[in-house]
């Protein structure tokens, strides 16, 4: 399935979207995750948005065989949601690692730091990151408001920054492994970028 944001001016970018759930991916409940992946998304980027989603079970090969696919396919995100926890069908993160050229591990450190201001249990979560070629592969958590909260980060009431979000990161991380240039929107969350890797603003 394929979806597109196209009214931009921006570089496109193709991302991957990954849903991984027994149950969801074998129709005993609607899956939430991939509309959630795809709205924040949306609303975070100011780049053409061209989806690639999967739902799929809690199958280690199924999900590496889905992983390589989207980063072969040119991919430059690709972010999955669900089975990082310690059950024993999570098997999200083995099957990421297992295609990996680098790990990236400061994104689950910080995923989990978010995580733990709610709930004493994010440290029961093994989410992880990895570059593929060009590609950048994330392991989210799987409910809707935990990816929020990983992707967007804690603002205070004001909406001054609490705690920053993995996606400020992810930008000047796509652009050292040769991706797209990503503009965020910065009243959803502000890309950090190094002065010497910034675009002029676009008037």
């Amino acid at each position: 399935m394929t979806a597109t944001n196209t009214t931009s001016e921006f570089d496109p970018v193709k991302i991957g979207i990954v849903s991984v759930s027994d149950r969801a991916s074998s129709g005993v409940y609607e899956d939430k995750g991939l509309p959630a992946l795809q709205d924040w998304l949306t609303r975070a980027l100011k780049n053409p948005i061209t989806f690639e989603s999967r739902l799929i079970p809690d199958e280690k090969e199924v999900i590496s065989k889905a992983l390589v696919e989207l980063c072969d396919a040119g991919c430059s995100l690709v972010l999955t949601t669900g089975g990082t926890g310690p059950a024993p069908r999570d098997v999200t993160p083995e099957a990421t690692l297992a295609i990996a050229d680098k790990e990236m591990p400061g994104f689950g450190e910080q995923m989990r730091q978010i995580s733990l201001r709610f709930v004493p249990t994010a440290i029961l979560s093994r989410q992880v990151a990895v570059i593929r070629g060009k590609s950048l592969v994330m392991n989210l958590p799987g409910q809707p408001k935990s990816i929020q909260e990983t992707l967007e980060g804690l603002k205070a009431e004001g909406g001054a920054q609490v705690v920053p979000g993995i996606f400020a990161a992810v930008p000047y991380c796509i652009d050292l492994v040769g991706g797209p240039y990503l503009e965020t929107d910065d009243g959803v969350c502000k890309a950090f970028r190094p002065k010497s890797a910034l675009r002029p603003a676009r008037t």
